[in-house]
């Protein structure tokens, strides 16, 4: 009986899969679905690295920006746009060097 996985996969795992004797079955998305599926997976490997051991962390990293970058590519972006997007919000907005964890605001009174 099949394994049934139903996600996107790096463009290698079918070729790893049949040097171990099994029979992947896989189709090729169009743009809608591959987008879909990316964000699908960037969640997938957000959840990973959240869960990771310390040591495996990297792994996760690593596996976190392949989809950030596939994704860029799939809306138009190039990685160089993409990192100067980041480094305009960062200018505007602050990185995260200085650790805040943001836990209320008080309202303003109303006048």
């Amino acid at each position: 009986m099949p394994v049934r996985y139903d996600k996107l996969v790096r463009d290698r795992i079918p070729e790893i899969i049949q040097a171990q004797g099994q029979h992947p079955v896989t189709r090729i998305l169009d743009n809608a679905s591959y987008q879909e599926a990316l964000l699908a997976k960037l969640a997938e490997e957000t959840r990973e690295a959240q869960e990771a051991a310390a040591e495996d962390l990297p792994d996760e990293l690593a596996d976190i920006v392949e989809v950030i970058q596939a994704l860029a590519t799939a809306v138009g972006m190039s990685w160089v746009q993409l990192l100067a997007l980041a480094a305009d919000k960062r200018t505007r907005r602050g990185g995260f060097e200085r650790r805040i964890f943001l836990e209320t605001v008080e309202l303003a009174d109303e006048p």
